[in-house]
């Protein structure tokens, strides 16, 4: 029998190839070479690199049996995830494989900062000894502002508490019991940025993120704050940060990772108060070897047809066939959930309800946790990681069946219950032949519109003349209205307008859609 045949493309430990075990040819080539890489993919089933090898739509066009793209780290800007989805090939990381490592450099940039480390070091090798020149700050009753209070966030936090430090922390997706159990007080980011001493960011890199730490909040944090970055370059303002840093209004930073990368060259080189790193985040023998492995035993069961845990764009393995068509909706409704809400609910209900509650839908509670935290974390979410982050931010869920629909044939709601005694509803079913995503239900009013890239919903008191300032606004912005649904509430005279389009609505268009209809809710949400 032919074994299935997995190619290392990249210098990986030897527990990745143990890993693997007997089953499997495995071959070597150097994926950063192109002239190599695609003959060499070809034919093979599964293939495993790092940062180097580029799996684009290329080189998956030529991997004509390829079945799983295994990244052994967190970051995929080097796959297509886009392209190995419409082919058919699962994509897997390791997403908790390095996030030890981040929390202890972030903590060691914090405490190079603190103690002018770097710049002592430099100039005592070059033979001056300049010890009253680098006096530094101890930590000791200092407050430490996490922005961010993700898995790694929280890691941090854990670990300067035997420093003596009061910790303050910026999540709105984080409850404050959640952040009190980890002896963290949950503040607003322009309290945290005026109280800080020390600000060390953990935030994913998203439109909403990016520039957060810019030259605004800069204004606002003491002269004597010092700002770490090993999340993701570009949510820290490097030109901004360099400006603060030279006008004195910030007195140090150490960073591991820029907008730009790879960076050599910065202003912010040019000051001995900021240590600099070459994105060391995940640069441990350990890290290494903890990917390396876990994505090995991801390829195992991807090609064995088990469920893949980490799989970042397919669902794969034992999952009935009428279920699996539910797996990306669910997922979807997820991130819908969230950017509706706002927030991450303390408890979350996934009521399924129709005929195919006959089979096992336990994963679309899975689904739905992953698309819940998709747009608010700092790494990708998979199967296997979800249920960790709903547990770090005090959230817990349930499934629920039932084998009565009375709409439609199968529909499933997503019901949270937000730290303010909020209820926020989500549902959506899959219908015809070629089971279309739709949004069935938002809030308790009755909607049926299609899921798509981009999506807003907009509440008001129901009257004439509505519609019309929606269709002109928008069409003023050159934004086309795909499909729109008006769904009135009898109970209290209000009503919900749904609307799909085809890009992105600018955040001002938004802004005075809002103001001219009086809206009570605006929700915009972007599945891209």
């Amino acid at each position: 029998m032919t074994k299935p045949v997995v190619l290392i493309a990249e210098e990986l430990s030897p527990a990745t190839i143990d890993a693997l075990g007997p089953d499997f040819e495995v071959r070597h080539t150097d994926g950063a070479d192109r002239s190599q890489l695609l003959p060499a993919i070809a034919d093979v089933d599964a293939i495993l690199i790092r940062s180097a090898t580029k799996v684009d739509a290329e080189a998956i066009a030529a991997a004509k049996n390829l079945k799983v793209v295994a990244r052994a780290g967190v970051g995929l800007d080097n796959v297509d995830v886009d392209a190995a989805t419409k082919a058919g090939v699962m994509v897997v990381n390791a997403p908790t494989s390095n996030i030890t490592s981040a929390a202890e450099l972030a903590v060691g940039l914090l405490l190079a900062c603190a103690r002018n480390i770097a710049p002592a070091n430099e100039v005592l090798k070059g033979g001056k000894w300049a010890r009253s020149r680098y006096g530094g700050v101890e930590l000791l009753e200092k407050k430490v502002g996490i922005v961010g209070f993700g898995r790694i966030g929280q890691l941090v936090a854990e670990r300067l508490k035997g420093f003596g430090v009061e910790i303050l922390a910026y999540d709105p997706y984080v409850s404050v019991q959640r952040a009190g159990q980890l002896g963290a007080r949950l503040v607003t980011l322009d309290e945290l940025l005026a109280e800080s001493d020390f600000i060390t960011i953990h935030l994913p890199k998203t439109a909403e993120t990016i520039g957060l730490i810019g030259k605004e909040a800069l204004e606002k944090v003491k002269p004597s704050v010092r700002i770490i970055n090993a999340a993701r370059g570009g949510v820290l303002d490097e030109e901004a940060l360099a400006a603060a840093i030279s006008e004195g209004r910030v007195a140090g930073a150490g960073l591991d990772v820029f907008a730009t990368e790879p960076c050599t060259d910065s202003p912010l080189f040019a000051f001995e108060s900021v240590v600099v790193t070459p994105h060391l985040g995940a640069s441990t023998e350990e890290a290494q070897e903890k990917a390396g492995v876990a994505v090995a035993k991801s390829v195992r069961l991807a090609l064995g047809g088990d469920l893949v845990p980490d799989a970042v764009n397919v669902s794969g393995g034992a999952v009935d066939e009428e279920v699996r068509p539910g797996i990306d909706l669910v997922e979807k409704l997820g991130r819908v959930f969230t950017a509706i809400a706002g927030s991450v609910p303390v408890q979350l209900d996934v009521e399924v309800r129709g005929e195919i509650t006959a089979h096992d839908v336990s994963v679309w509670e899975l689904s739905a946790l992953k698309g819940l935290f998709t747009d608010i974390t700092e790494d990708p979410v998979t199967y296997v990681n979800a249920p960790l982050l709903a547990k770090e931010r005090g959230l817990e869920s349930r499934l629920v069946t039932d084998g009565s629909s009375e709409d439609y044939r199968n529909v499933t709601t997503l019901r949270g219950t937000l730290a303010d005694g909020t209820v926020v509803s989500v549902a959506g079913t899959l219908t015809g032949p070629k089971l279309v995503q739709k949004v069935t239900g938002v809030h308790g009013y009755d909607l049926e519109v299609p899921l798509s890239r981009h999506l807003a919903f907009f509440s008001y008191v129901d009257r004439p003349g509505v519609i019309g300032s929606i269709g002109r606004l928008l069409g003023d912005s050159d934004v086309n209205i795909a499909a729109m649904q008006v769904s009135p509430h009898d109970a209290d005279g209000t009503a919900m307008v749904a609307l799909t389009v085809d890009r992105e609505i600018p955040d001002e268009v938004v802004a005075a859609i809002g103001r001219e209809i009086g809206a009570d809710t605006v929700r915009v949400v972007n599945l891209v």
